[in-house]
């Protein structure tokens, strides 16, 4: 048995659809298991070509956008007590269905509603293994590979995609090079469960070898093998060593393989990091993807998109936006996110992204009123948090950054905290008042995860090999090039144009001269962009040790309340839940302690200078 998350309790009255094909086919099904509700609200669901079957099909027509819906947009009519839902086609009234069950039960009065994503393509990438493991999983196994092979039973897999389809999810991809040459009849299963609900299929592989004549052949080769399999093949995703070779060279060599077929490659911008050496602190990783493919910018061809992570490290809680996202002026690029939280408590720790994810949507790539990184993109990725624990994602409250995920993908300027009543409403069979309760300990729990971890953007204070709870110094002399140079007199990256590695230059202007400046840089990003004293004053009106020092106390504070408001809710909810969620807030408390001792107890050493506020620091 399996948590249904979100698409637990909802219930509609009986529903007319006037529509073909496959997925109107997936919608029947769906209604057939759908709980039903008394109500004299009469219902239809209608592909445009036989809305006029319907009663509202005037008010349907007069509401249609001048440039249309699209394939996946939809309408939504009420007048009195007829609901019509209307879509071009079976994608777009498939997300109606899912926006009618949504919604349905605090659908009050008239209204018109007209749908479309903001983003093309909503994609989750999935690094699991054939032999079942997850690469980055925090949440159990896989859901598709067990012992070298796709799992026979596919009953998970299809409840997936359901939950994927509900959120606005359209793409998926998987991650096993032997995919390609052992298992294409398994794949292919796989991608008939997600066709079902208008997901396509990619498949994750590596490229090694240079892009000659001999390698355009082989790929040329596999790519009709797979789309003999797959015909509806979304493409392939790329993680590429190009040492001594373009990267252009190889996507191109890629796309002109898929090309035929209507297919892309996603080219992950990840991996080049050049030789960053703490001994020299003008070598820096966070230049490396610009330094690698603005040069390139115009030589890719139309099917290759760019997957550039939203900071240049490491899906850090903060750091600066890549400047590649305002930058790549003439190829298409997709902004990659991490559902997974990787260095944001790995699912143990209580953190909801939702509103890290809206600030880096609504980014203003240009500095002076310029596109958001929303409105620049052309895909939206994310690094997927599910496995096969029982509630799907390990800790239960982790599956609402999955639902906020896929709701911000469609629409980027979705309200955060709104997204989490929708997800605990459908989720939890609760009041008001309790759900408010859970949404308001939730709500700010990234920002409490901020406070007690790595400081004003400077990341990276993990353990090497976890990357879950402290270690100041993990990183500080590795060839990763994630440093945060700590001395007896200061901390933090110089990245300025002026005495440091340059990188600040690499956005432009005013973002660039704003980064460069000591009094106009963000606080919450200083010590990614300077090396400053300890007594350095903060805009916040703080000097640098003192706000390290608040911070680390002011973020276990936050934790220990979160659980003690829990446990003042947690009797109204089911036993499984209520173990799950109080183990899980034990277990951060104690992480946000060893966090803040070890980080406070650090800079006082190094620096010598006590907390103000006399509080306990372990010398």
């Amino acid at each position: 048995m399996f948590d249904p998350c979100w698409l637990g309790s909802q219930r509609l009255p009986e529903v007319t659809v006037h529509a073909s094909g496959a997925l109107a086919q997936t919608i029947r099904a769906e209604l057939r298991q759908t709980r039903r509700i008394r109500n004299g609200v009469e219902v239809a669901l209608c592909v445009l070509t036989r809305v006029r079957e319907s009663p509202l099909w005037q008010e349907v027509e007069a509401a249609l956008p001048l440039d249309g819906l699209a394939a996946e947009g939809f309408v939504v009519v009420r007048r009195g007590n007829q609901l019509v839902v209307a879509a071009e086609g079976g994608r777009g009234l498939l997300y109606g269905y899912f926006y009618l069950l949504r919604y349905f039960e605090w659908m009050t009065g008239d209204f018109t509603v007209v749908e479309r994503p903001a983003i093309p393509v909503r994609m989750l990438d999935h690094w699991d293994n054939l032999a079942g493991s997850v690469e980055r999983g925090y949440s159990g196994g896989s859901i598709f590979f067990r012992d070298g092979r796709v799992v026979q039973d596919l009953t998970r897999v299809r409840a997936y995609a359901r939950m994927l389809a509900s959120i606005g999810i359209n793409a998926v991809a998987m991650a096993e090079t032997r995919l390609l040459a052992d298992h294409l009849p398994d794949v292919s299963r796989l991608a008939a469960v997600f066709r079902e609900y208008g997901i396509a299929l990619s498949l994750a592989v590596e490229m090694t070898d240079p892009p000659d004549e001999r390698a355009a052949q082989w790929w040329s080769a596999a790519v009709g093998r797979l789309y003999d399999a797959i015909p509806d093949l979304g493409g392939l995703v790329v993680s590429a060593d190009s040492e001594g070779w373009s990267p252009a060279d190889g996507a191109n060599l890629l796309a002109r393989a898929l090309a035929p077929y209507g297919g892309s490659v996603f080219w992950r911008c990840s991996g080049y990091g050049g030789r960053p050496d703490w001994r020299d602190r003008r070598t820096d990783r966070a230049r490396a993807a610009y330094d690698h493919f603005i040069p390139l910018d115009g030589r890719f061809d139309e099917n290759v998109v760019l997957q550039v992570k939203h900071g240049p490290l490491d899906f850090q809680a903060r750091e600066a936006m890549s400047p590649l996202l305002g930058e790549l002026q003439e190829t298409a690029f997709a902004v990659e996110l991490q559902v997974t939280q990787e260095y944001t408590g790995q699912q143990q720790d209580l953190c909801y992204l939702g509103p890290w994810w809206r600030e880096i949507l609504q980014f203003d790539t240009t500095g002076a009123g310029g596109p958001t990184v929303a409105e620049r993109t052309d895909a939206i990725v994310a690094v997927a948090n599910v496995g096969d624990d029982p509630n799907w994602t390990g800790h239960k409250l982790a599956q609402s950054n999955l639902y906020a995920y896929g709701r911000l993908a469609w629409d980027p300027g979705a309200d955060p905290v709104s997204l989490l009543h929708e997800w605990a409403a459908a989720t939890f069979a609760m009041d008001d008042r309790t759900r408010s309760e859970l949404v308001s300990i939730m709500a700010e729990s990234w920002q409490t995860y901020e406070r007690y971890t790595a400081p004003l953007g400077v990341g990276f204070m993990v353990a090497p090999e976890t990357h879950y709870g402290p270690n100041v110094n993990g990183y500080q002399y590795s060839a990763r090039g994630t440093y945060h140079f700590a001395d007896r007199y200061g901390v933090g990256v110089d990245r300025t144009v002026a005495t440091g590695s340059g990188f600040t230059g690499q956005y432009p202007e005013p973002l660039a001269s704003r980064y460069e400046n000591l009094s106009t840089c963000p606080d919450e990003l200083l010590l990614f962009f300077h090396h400053v004293g300890y007594d350095h004053v903060l805009q916040s009106g703080r000097t640098v040790l003192q706000h390290i020092y608040d911070t680390h106390f002011q973020g276990y504070d936050e934790v220990a309340a979160m659980l003690t408001r829990w446990k003042a809710i947690a009797d109204r909810f089911e036993p499984v839940v209520r173990e799950n969620i109080t183990s899980r807030l034990e277990a951060q408390l104690a992480n946000a302690a060893d966090w803040r001792d070890q980080v406070n107890t650090y800079f006082y050493r190094l620096s010598g200078i006590g907390d103000a506020e006399g509080r306990t620091i372990y010398g």
